[in-house]
């Protein structure tokens, strides 16, 4: 497998870099864009995650507009803010319109873009503007765009194609987008952007993938549901694989990387593969990522071993049954073990003789790993598009009982528009918190950024609901009330022993203060510091640990636990 060296690759003029959370999407985008931008080329680099840690990762303030980076000539970077970008998107709507119609009409206009599809169509909107305009294209040689975990970055890549069809077929002006938002505009921008994403010569997917299964996995699902969107043009890069094996830590890692990489869907082993070494370091900063995908690194220098005396998972659970929570969630950055924590939880509440709805709001539902026989614990999923059938057939049931046939028709189309399946998983989302067939409910959440928009969104969500049904179910009535209710809810907040890991959870501790929604409890998962690991890379990655626990530890006011290193993800669902 060769080792990945940007120059020496053929990479097109726009570059995707998607995979699994956690597995270094980031980190690899950031550090070709520097490679790129160090050999002479003019780089742009762009996040499409609501959770973005771009700035983190090379500690310099983004915004949606492109910002030169300090100490790299020739490089770019963005965020694409979906907040920031729908207020641009309402005001590029609504105010051509101030001063010409009278202040009700505005206010009805500027209600009708308040719902809860907005968001998403503006950062589309913004994705889509960007990736077709001419003056970007000839401004760079390279574009590239960070994309948030796989499931979310599916539905963003296989937008173009949704809006384009949905435009085309639009003779009515329904939907979220609303009769003044120039649709023939968009139907340009939109097409235009399948064209690109589709045209090999101009576009490259960049699976990144750790070399564990379930990361190859959703790699292969990734790579099969966006070449039958027309993306055809794919490589592969492996991330952390682990050389020179020593002690029994490092030998059973590097055991778990050479048979899942054995493994490996059929799929993947037809792609073009690059490897990049595991680093001994926290790759944050200009000067790290410079050095990454350098094939000569430093010497690795370490302490003796470290002892871990931290509070472990089960210090948690005995709160929460001294509490009595009813509803749990885990919530972090894709790639931290939400999915793991989220079954150990299930599985240590059972024991303490509770019964437990284990579900998951996450597109990649990593749940589906999970298989158990015991009758205390029921687990769902949401399946996406299952959920938008059962919830179109339900409006247009109920709208054929009161309304005309034209009447009909126009909220058949208003229902085909792709919001619509956002607001099909929210309601699935409220009806899961409702339940009470279980004595908790334990919720492994999506990524963070998403699960930020999720809960930010729940009021204008039941606008839409109401608006398309009719009706707001109680679930959705009920729902922020709960959420906010510290004697129900608890959130567990997911995070690494790592630098962006730990800023993304302190972002999300504010967030959380903001929305009044209940949280305590810490969890410091996959921690290297308890292995003892003697391998010189390994024990350094520990001995980077100890500072980031101990930011978690102050901040949560010691109300934090710490989880050791697992080799393999599914092989601990599969047994816990």
């Amino acid at each position: 497998m060769q080792v990945y060296q940007p120059q020496k690759t053929n990479l097109t003029h726009y570059l995707f870099f998607t995979g699994k959370g956690g597995v270094g999407k980031t980190t690899t985008a950031s550090a070709t864009a520097i490679n790129l931008a160090d050999a002479g080329k003019q780089v742009m680099l762009v996040s499409t995650d609501p959770a973005s840690n771009l700035q983190d990762v090379f500690k310099t303030d983004l915004t949606n507009k492109p910002q030169a980076i300090p100490g790299v000539a020739g490089l770019f970077a963005a965020n694409f803010d979906p907040v920031v970008a729908a207020h641009e998107y309402r005001e590029s709507v609504v105010g051509p319109y101030r001063g010409v119609l009278p202040a009700a009409a505005i206010k009805n206009m500027a209600e009708q873009l308040s719902g809860s599809c907005t968001v998403e169509i503006a950062a589309f909107n913004e994705f889509a503007n960007f990736l077709t305009d001419p003056a970007v294209d000839q401004r760079f040689d390279y574009i590239i765009f960070d994309t948030a975990p796989t499931g979310h970055a599916l539905r963003m890549l296989q937008l173009p194609a949704a809006w384009n069809n949905y435009l085309a077929e639009n003779d009515r002006g329904a939907s979220c987008l609303g009769q003044l938002a120039g649709m023939g505009d968009k139907k340009a921008t939109y097409a235009k952007a399948v064209a690109t994403l589709n045209n090999r010569e101009l576009t490259t997917l960049m699976l990144v993938t750790r070399p564990q299964k379930a990361s190859l996995l959703e790699a292969a699902r990734a790579a099969k549901e966006l070449a039958a969107s027309g993306m055809h043009n794919q490589q592969l890069i492996i991330n952390g694989t682990l050389k020179a094996p020593q002690d029994h830590a490092s030998q059973a890692i590097f055991a778990q990387q050479q048979t899942d990489l054995r493994q490996m869907p059929a799929g993947l082993n037809k792609l073009v593969q690059y490897e990049v070494p595991l680093r001994a370091y926290n790759v944050t900063g200009v000067d790290k990522l410079r050095l990454v995908l350098q094939p000569t690194q430093p010497a690795v220098t370490t302490d003796p071993p470290l002892t871990d005396r931290y509070p472990n998972l089960n210090v948690i659970v005995a709160d929460l049954i001294k509490t009595d929570k009813k509803i749990i969630f885990t919530m972090g950055k894709g790639g931290v073990g939400k999915t793991t924590v989220a079954v150990q939880l299930a599985k240590k509440l059972v024991a303490q003789h509770k019964t437990v709805h284990l579900a998951t709001t996450d597109p990649a539902d990593h749940l589906d790993f999970f298989k158990t026989a015991d009758p205390a614990i029921t687990i769902s999923h949401i399946d996406e598009q299952q959920v938008l059938q059962d919830y179109q057939n339900e409006v247009l049931t109920v709208a054929r009982q009161t309304m005309k046939a034209a009447d009909v028709d126009y909220v058949a189309e208003d229902l085909r528009s792709p919001c619509t399946q956002e607001i099909a998983v929210f309601r699935a989302f409220a009806n899961i918190v409702a339940q009470n067939d279980s004595d908790v409910v334990v919720i492994d959440t999506a990524p963070t950024g998403h699960t930020l928009l999720l809960l930010a969104s729940t009021q204008s969500y039941a606008k839409e609901v109401k608006r398309t049904a009719g009706d707001v179910p109680q679930a959705i009535v009920d729902l922020l009330p709960r959420l906010q209710d510290p004697q129900q809810t608890e959130i567990v907040l997911v995070t690494l022993p790592e630098t962006t890991p730990v800023y993304e959870s302190m972002r999300l501790n504010e967030d959380l203060k903001r929305a009044k929604i209940a949280h305590t409890w810490w969890l410091v998962n996959q921690s290297m510091l308890a292995t003892q690991t003697t391998h010189p890379c390994l024990q350094a990655r520990a001995q980077n640990e100890v500072a980031w626990i101990e930011k978690v530890k102050a901040i949560s006011a010691d109300h934090f636990a710490v989880e050791q290193w697992q080799p393999d993800f599914e092989q601990v669902l599969l047994t816990i």
